[in-house]
């Protein structure tokens, strides 16, 4: 019973974190932008990884997400596949 009750919620959290991964949301990023700002916009990232100043933060899955890269904690460059 607990391992359904933890499977369920781990799957409402993907599919919340994946609700967000839209073309219009992907519009709202800027360069410059926080990390903050983005969380405000695209909620908790899937995953992050960082090294030399540089941190780069996903959201969504293989099919469809939205990466973005800081540098000293303000946005670089972002891309973004499969939204819609």
């Amino acid at each position: 019973m607990k391992l359904r009750t933890a499977s369920l919620l781990l799957s409402c959290l993907v599919l919340a974190a994946c609700g967000k991964v839209t073309q219009e949301n992907y519009s709202r990023l800027k360069a410059g932008q926080t990390k903050a700002d983005v969380e405000q916009i695209l909620g908790a990232p899937t995953e992050c990884a960082g090294a030399l100043g540089v941190t780069t933060c996903t959201w969504g899955d293989r099919g469809s997400f939205i990466s973005v890269q800081y540098l000293n904690d303000k946005v670089a460059m972002f891309a973004g596949q499969g939204l819609r």
